[in-house]
């Protein structure tokens, strides 16, 4: 049997240490902005998903209600609700398709935008300040460490939903 040198072993345990570090950050992290989306969803009358879901659309729509609801892991009569009350409150509209006639999308309606963008404007400039105190090259690091830690969570995602 053979030892594992003392410096070694103390490098582990700080290498350790330090991945525990980031996860309860991350862990943290997540539960600060859960909480500020619940304030935020609170201010305009929406709930977690319906904010969730007028993202994903501001995001990555005009998208068709299924393709919504394939981002968000919702079932399809669930979306159908949250798309009602988003219609509803003035932040989507349903269109018809132009390349499909019998086909809907849903855009974000613009009007109101500026609600949301003013109600995360303080964490906003916190996170401005928070980057000021980074080198260009730090921050390409921070933000391929973010791009690959959401890589991880989709594939931890879509590895629980095929299970």
């Amino acid at each position: 049997m053979s030892s594992v040198p003392l410096e070694d072993a103390d490098a582990q345990r700080q290498r350790r240490r330090l991945g525990t570090a980031v996860k309860e950050s991350l862990r943290e992290l997540s539960i600060q902005l859960s909480l500020l989306n619940q304030q935020v969803g609170a201010r305009v009358e929406l709930k977690g998903a319906d904010l969730g879901c007028l993202d994903l659309i501001n995001r990555h729509g005009p998208l068709s209600p299924s393709a919504l609801a394939r981002r968000a892991g919702l079932h399809a009569a669930t979306m159908t609700g949250v798309l009602d009350r988003l219609e509803r409150g003035g932040w989507v509209v349903r269109e018809r398709d132009a390349t499909d006639r019998r086909a809907v999308i849903v855009r974000a309606a613009r009007d109101r935008t500026g609600e949301l963008v003013r109600l995360y404007a303080g964490m906003n400039a916190s996170l401005d300040q928070l980057c000021d105190g980074y080198t260009d090259a730090e921050l390409e690091l921070i933000a391929g460490f973010l791009r690959r830690t959401t890589t991880a969570g989709q594939e931890a995602t879509d590895r629980l939903v095929t299970e």
